[in-house]
């Protein structure tokens, strides 16, 4: 009898080519379409019913979930975690951007809703594994599931599923890790899946591409303030803190002037108590460059100590290269020590440890040093 895995299907290639390869490989496959975002009920939830909220794309995206579903013939049913959204990602997203910080809700939605609510849901229908369509592998290595990158190192997507516990990973399966983006996209023109053609999705997970600030500003009340050079001059206006993250060019309004040259600015640092923003010019600016940070949250995926002698690698936002890092415990937190100044290592963002491609989990930054002093970020 062939086991039953439940998939999550989205809508998009990368799900739609992980069933088809399920289906070859011979598992009962049952879609999942995941429904966690719907404005009506989250304002409700927010007590403020008629804010002018943006429709998302879902019911696109269902359409194209249920036409790939129908062409290779499998059952797939629709699901709502939105309270399970707004409770686990949604409010911490907000109370972190409330603290100045810069959060990450895509590992906090892999982690609580996609292979957590998800991986329950799944039990109604008696399923051996979940699957989903990401970049990345899982391997049972000294009897103990671990979590690889992927083969593409252009969509490698272990960075965001740096939180998920051995035994969640031990109930899932992603069956295009083992591929990269063209073989995908190759697989799905094969079959000629609806969705073969359509670009990747954008934006926070599963609210999808909006105006940001917009967004944000129907659940943060925005306060404008002043935007400060090193020496304290003031040289504009912020529309709020939460709308800026560190090493940020793009939206600060400043253009060249007499006195400063027209080298560009960029966001150096944050004080929340005092509303002011810190600008300094050059993407090279020394104040955006530290040595060590302190990370909390930690979660360990099949690796117990660090000794702060053994050299790993660690990725401090999805898309930066990996650094040579040094490691060690402090109580529940742990310190990461860079061989080598790295820019822009931002609070409320994701530091996440690899050993080669394992990848060895992570935590969220809390605070950020240079020269053994914290920064103001």
């Amino acid at each position: 009898m062939s086991k039953t895995v439940v998939i999550g299907l989205s809508g998009g290639v990368d799900s739609s080519v992980a069933a088809v390869l399920l289906k070859e490989q011979g598992y009962n496959v049952i879609g999942l379409f995941m429904r966690n975002w719907d404005s009506t009920t989250n304002n409700d939830l927010l007590g403020n019913p008629d804010l002018n909220d943006e429709i998302c794309p879902q019911e696109i995206d269902y359409q194209d979930a249920v036409n790939v579903a129908k062409k290779i013939g499998m059952p797939i049913f629709r699901v709502d975690f939105i309270e399970e959204y707004w409770e686990n990602v949604f409010t911490y997203f907000l109370d972190e951007y409330k603290k100045g910080r810069t959060p990450n809700p895509d590992i906090l939605c892999n982690k609580y809703i996609k292979f957590d609510a998800f991986l329950e849901y799944a039990k109604k229908f008696n399923a051996d594994y979940i699957a989903m369509g990401h970049y990345a592998r899982v391997e049972i290595i000294d009897k103990k599931p671990t979590l690889l990158r992927g083969i593409d190192d252009n969509k490698d997507q272990t960075y965001f599923l740096s939180q998920l516990t051995e035994y969640q990973l031990s109930k899932t399966l992603f069956p295009i890790g083992h591929l990269t983006k063209k073989e995908v996209r190759n697989i799905a023109y094969k079959y000629d899946l609806s969705t073969k053609d359509k670009r990747d999705s954008t934006g926070i997970c599963f609210i999808g591409e909006r105006d940001f600030d917009k967004f944000l500003s129907n659940y943060l009340p925005s306060k404008k303030g002043k935007i400060l050079t090193e020496d304290g001059t003031k040289i504009a206006e912020h529309n709020g803190l939460m709308y800026y993250t560190i090493g940020q060019r793009k939206g600060l309004g400043i253009g060249g002037s007499n006195v400063y040259g027209n080298e560009p600015w960029f966001v150096i640092g944050k004080d929340l108590s005092k509303n002011e923003l810190y600008v300094g010019q050059g993407f090279h600016h020394p104040v955006l460059y530290s040595d060590s940070c302190l990370i909390d949250d930690v979660n360990l995926i099949n690796h117990d100590k660090f000794d702060n002698k053994y050299i790993y690698t660690a990725k401090f936002s999805y898309r930066q290269p990996d650094t040579k890092v040094l490691i060690k415990h402090i109580g529940d937190e742990l310190l990461i020590t860079f061989l080598e100044d790295v820019r822009a290592v931002t609070p409320g963002q994701a530091a996440v440890i690899y050993q080669d491609d394992r990848c060895l989990g992570g935590g969220f930054i809390k605070e950020v040093y240079k020269d053994n002093k914290k920064r103001k970020y």
